[in-house]
């Protein structure tokens, strides 16, 4: 749980840090290029301002001298005079044409692209000035700008990344210590409840066998026996909670064949489902393999095959299915016809301690069984669900397959 907090707060900060980075770069970018072609344009402006001067751009006051050629046309459209000292204006088609594009191009500025030309139009009683602009600088600027900015902003995120890596730890540890102090007291108290729970139910056992007791002391013995069994169990699937939170031991961990598994578990259920009325299938598909802890996982299986024979309804059918789904994962389906779960109540019964209706607790169940089953998936990477089915619930728990190279990586971890 604590890893996952700290991934959550890991991806908040980031994500934040990317949309600020990319939102000052997206600006920067924006304000440049504008600055850039309004420069340009103001030193276009100034030469058709002034068409007799050569070189005035500088002396009007323009921010920047860019390569540039003047064209002056007459009232006819014809090409009566060219200035400018960067291009070879020779080629007077060339011109003709650039002439015509910016025509049809239309507005006061623009841009060929093709040419890589920027273009300005002044139009006076006698004739037209265009001012085309050399645009190679400026895209040239804005590239360099561009990579610059990818630059900074990948650094930015490596260095914000294990800036976060840092944080996350830090903001955590209150949260890690205040876990560690509640399991830590879940075992304790339940340790501590164990031992007088355990004299005072051999105890009662003593009470009630013995061969002068009264006989109004039988039932106050049987209810005492009956008390400690409930309340030994509450504290067993405490010190389940506690040890699942703790985490699965890595001595423990080893591939496991979960088809065998499941197969073993149905074993001791046959009888009470039988006794109960239940019709049984099993689907169980041979050779799956997952890597975990072989008592954690029975635990887990065991925790839904109780389940159903707690809640299915008599003379109902159960199926239990185990197959793959894919290259990489397995599904464990325990399904039994009956009454629906409500829908809102589907993730809720994995709470500790919450019971769907008041029924759960006279058939014996605490609340924790499910939430236990949780913990023990959640720790092998896997994932459980219940839902809907035609005629029934279904408890479905997804595991990953056992890979070879896998587990030898996480060994080295």
């Amino acid at each position: 749980m604590l890893k996952r907090l700290r991934i959550k707060f890991v991806c908040i900060n980031m994500t934040i840090v990317t949309v600020m980075l990319l939102a000052i770069f997206a600006t920067v970018l924006y304000f440049t290029q504008k600055n850039l072609e309004r420069e340009s344009i103001d030193m276009m402006q100034s030469v058709a301002l002034n068409p007799v001067q050569p070189g005035v751009p500088a002396a009007t006051g323009a921010g920047v001298q860019l390569p540039y050629f003047l064209l002056g046309l007459g009232p006819g459209g014809e090409l009566l005079t060219t200035d400018g000292g960067y291009f070879d204006l020779s080629d007077r088609a060339l011109l003709q044409e650039l002439v015509a594009d910016s025509r049809a191009a239309g507005g006061e500025t623009g841009v060929l692209q093709e040419y890589g030309l920027r273009y300005y139009q002044l139009s006076t009683p006698g004739g037209q000035y265009i001012v085309f602009a050399d645009t190679s600088s400026e895209r040239s600027t804005m590239n360099h700008l561009l990579q610059n900015c990818l630059l900074i902003g990948a650094a930015s995120f490596v260095i914000f990344l294990a800036i976060s890596l840092l944080l996350a730890r830090w903001a955590v540890h209150p949260v890690d210590t205040a876990w560690q102090q509640q399991r830590q007291f879940v075992a304790d108290a339940s340790h501590e409840l164990k031992t007088p729970l355990t004299v005072i139910l051999t105890n009662a056992e003593l009470l009630r066998d013995a061969a002068d007791g009264a006989a109004r002391g039988q039932p106050l013995a049987d209810n005492i026996i009956t008390m400690s069994h409930q309340m030994r169990e509450l504290i067993e699937r405490l010190l389940d909670l506690a040890r699942v939170d703790s985490g699965i031991p890595r001595e423990a961990v080893a591939p496991v064949d979960l088809s065998r598994l499941v197969s073993d578990a149905l074993l001791p259920f046959e009888p009470v489902y039988f006794e109960k009325g239940l019709h049984l299938d099993t689907q169980i598909e041979d050779g799956i393999t997952v890597q975990g802890s072989r008592m954690h996982l029975r635990q887990a299986v065991d925790i839904l095959l109780d389940n159903a024979a707690k809640y299915a309804a008599p003379g109902a059918d159960v199926t239990v299915s185990l197959h793959h789904t894919d290259s990489r994962n397995c599904l464990l389906t325990v399904h039994n016809t009956g009454e629906p779960i409500p829908a809102d109540e589907l993730e809720r019964i994995f709470e500790r301690f919450y019971r769907a209706d008041k029924a759960r607790h006279t058939r014996g169940g605490y609340g924790l069984g499910l939430s236990i089953a949780r913990g023990i998936v959640h720790a092998h990477r896997g994932r459980i669900w219940a839902e809907h089915t035609a005629g029934g619930n279904a408890f479905c728990i997804r595991l990953p397959l056992y890979s070879a190279r896998r587990a030898a990586r996480e060994k080295h971890v």
